[in-house]
């Protein structure tokens, strides 16, 4: 049996006091939540004050991002030990985002995965088609085509599947629990031919999860929780899904 996790991925909001006091707020209302494990990614302004925070509740911190080298002249660029020292355990990796608007190719994807693990930090991986591939009935062939890419010669372990539909994120358009599902079950056969422990492997859905779909879309076999985007952004919401992905 797979243990729930629900991710809240910030993107490129809240300051450093809009941060804290996000997570003031939050822990209470999880407190006594041990069924579900959560994980909250703000941006890498509020990493260390989060952690502050967090420290000691069982909520995981993440990163949005992070570089494929460890140190050098990369100007911009946050390196594993930055994360480490800022106190997150896991990176979240290949978001539809990172992808689109900054080019980021299932080998740079590939890249970042290698050195996040061989400095022991989990990854959330994120894949997902767009709206035109959906369309064409090309997702399966791109989901096999990222996997391939972005796993290529590396583990499952530390590494958590997101699939993430491009047509899905913040427009409101969920895909049904059927598509997730649908979807949710070809990464799983994916990953039992191509590697080992598969049945393990968590695989989360994004794209428009709320407090009034995430049960819905919890109560499919292959689904196993959730990477939230804007609807983790207010405190009550969140904790909503939480509650709701037990």
């Amino acid at each position: 049996m797979r243990k729930p996790l629900i991710s809240a991925n910030w993107k490129m909001n809240k300051t450093i006091g809009e941060t804290e006091e996000f997570i003031r707020a939050f822990l209470p209302l999880v407190k006594d939540v041990t069924d579900v494990d959560i994980i909250i990614a703000p941006p890498f302004t509020s990493l260390s004050a989060a952690s502050g925070l967090l420290t000691g509740t069982g909520v995981k911190l993440a990163a949005q991002n992070v570089f494929y080298e460890e140190k050098g002249a990369f100007t911009g660029e946050i390196s594993p030990a930055m994360l480490l020292a800022s106190g997150c355990s896991c990176v979240i990796i290949g978001h539809s985002e990172r992808r689109q608007y900054f080019h980021e190719t299932d080998e740079v994807v590939n890249k970042k995965i290698g050195t996040a693990r061989k400095n022991g930090l989990e990854v959330i991986l994120c894949i997902g088609e767009s709206l035109k591939e959906r369309e064409e009935n090309r997702t399966f062939g791109v989901l096999d085509g990222q996997l391939s890419g972005s796993l290529k010669d590396l583990t499952l372990d530390g590494i958590t599947i997101a699939y993430e539909p491009i047509w899905a994120i913040g427009t409101g358009r969920t895909a049904t629990k059927e598509q997730a599902n649908e979807a949710h079950s070809f990464i799983r056969g994916w990953l039992r031919k191509n590697k080992e422990s598969a049945d393990s492997i968590r695989i989360l859905y994004g794209g428009s999860v709320t407090p009034e779909n995430v049960a819905s879309l919890m109560s499919e076999p292959d689904v196993d929780g959730g990477l939230v985007g804007g609807a983790s952004l207010k405190p009550d919401s969140f904790a909503k899904i939480v509650t709701g992905a037990r």
